[in-house]
């Protein structure tokens, strides 16, 4: 950052008339300085029409703003206050809010479920590149081996497009302040894919839920749709679709979508899934409780797909499907919104890996368990004759049952060396 772009000298010339030409000098330098940003910054805050008292009032007003302390970080207030004034841009625009920003845990929970260590990652509506950031930050986290025997390693290829250019220019900034190179580009990805070779290893995406102005009676046929042709008024099925065609022949993909798309049978969609689910690319579904979102009130899931599920250096999950209900997981971080904790999203987490048959998985993340096993109410390894049974419906709570309460008086600890014991048995191992 040169001199005349730091915060310090433009909160000290907020009262000058002269300010709106000094925040465009600002920007002049900073593009000067990374050519990644050339021509991405805003530079129109001299022009006559921009009241400079109220730009120096902003400058002002933001300066005072209690965001650089610990506790602010960790609840991440940038971002909110980021989620917030985009969901209302996007309000503007009759777009969905939820398209621009993903809830820090929500993130966190794809990552550290897809473990995306190396490799090419790709999200398909990057929105402000907050995925990506956050894969940055689990491999640097994990760059000491803490957890995975040193195999992390920073070697990740970004990609990602987004169609809002605003938001796109954002998501360039958002990489180059924390020194990320990427290839972000702009354009709407139905109709204009400007990765369309691209395999990627990891996918990691939060589209725009429930989308009907997607455009889509223009792609009927589309080489992306194997699976059968997406309604045109719902993109859902688009996105998951895009996803699979763009996952290398050993990759994984983690993204949200709305609870519908569980269930939904209409327009065709009930079609897509049963194929989906018939070609043993569906991993694992996990139902996320309500209020995580602080810009869209519809329910939410996490799909993990596998292209390969024979052996992916885990246990062949062949004709398996694993559900999780973590609707009643989290806390309330304040009276209308909620949160998981890090102890939520390792447990998950957890779960997870002891079903891909990882031996690495802390036994404290998941009470105790050293080896996978259904808990009712929680979790269920579901067989594919399970889910045709169900007319091929994803919802967790279709298959996790309910909780036992029979064994209401028994221990924590006692329950899971319970469990523990019974799942070693069922797997030849000694408890």
């Amino acid at each position: 950052m040169p001199p005349e772009a730091r915060w310090a000298h433009l909160k000290a010339q907020a009262r000058q008339s002269t300010v709106g030409q000094l925040v465009d000098d600002a920007m002049a330098g900073i593009e000067r300085d990374n050519p990644v940003l050339k021509d991405v910054l805003p530079k129109d805050y001299a022009r006559p029409a921009l009241d400079k008292s109220r730009l120096g009032q902003l400058i002002d007003l933001i300066s005072n703003i209690k965001v650089g302390d610990a506790e602010a970080r960790a609840k991440d207030m940038l971002g909110r206050v980021y989620e917030y004034f985009l969901s209302r841009f996007a309000s503007a625009e009759g777009k969905k809010g939820g398209e621009f920003y993903t809830p820090r845990c929500v993130v966190k929970l794809l990552i550290e479920m897809l473990e995306p260590y190396r490799g090419r990652v790709y999200d398909p509506c990057c929105g402000s590149s907050g995925m990506f950031v956050q894969s940055m930050a689990f491999i640097r986290a994990h760059a000491n081996g803490n957890g995975n025997g040193g195999k992390a390693k920073a070697d990740i290829s970004i990609y990602g497009q987004e169609s809002n250019y605003t938001t796109w220019r954002l998501a360039k900034m958002n990489l180059a302040i924390r020194g990320i190179e990427g290839q972000i580009a702009h354009g709407d990805t139905f109709h204009s894919d400007r990765h369309p070779d691209l395999k990627a290893d990891f996918i990691l995406a939060n589209p725009p839920f429930n989308i009907s102005d997607w455009g889509g009676e223009q792609l009927r046929g589309d080489k992306r749709w194997q699976y059968g042709d997406p309604p045109a008024g719902n993109a859902n099925f688009a996105w998951v679709q895009h996803i699979v065609h763009h996952l290398a022949p050993a990759g994984v993909a983690g993204f949200v979508l709305s609870n519908g798309s569980m269930s939904s049978g209409q327009s065709g969609e009930g079609e897509i899934r049963k194929k989906l689910i018939e070609a043993d690319v569906v991993d694992c579904m996990v139902a996320l409780p309500g209020q995580l979102f602080y810009s869209t009130q519809i329910p939410a899931c996490l799909w993990f797909l596998a292209r390969d599920r024979k052996n992916r250096n885990f246990r062949d999950r062949r004709g398996e499907v694993l559900f999780i209900d973590a609707r009643k997981m989290g806390f309330m971080a304040d009276r209308t919104h909620r949160d998981l904790s890090d102890a939520d999203i390792a447990r998950i987490a957890g779960l997870y890996h002891l079903w891909r048959g990882e031996a690495d998985v802390p036994p404290g993340a998941v009470g105790g368990l050293t080896a996978y096993n259904d808990i009712p109410g929680f979790c269920k390894a579901a067989s594919l004759e399970e889910i045709r049974q169900h007319g091929h419906v994803l919802t967790p709570g279709r298959y996790v049952g309910t909780v036992a309460v029979a064994e209401d008086a028994e221990p924590f600890a006692d329950k899971m060396r319970r469990l523990n014991r019974r799942a070693c048995r069922a797997h030849g191992h000694r408890p």
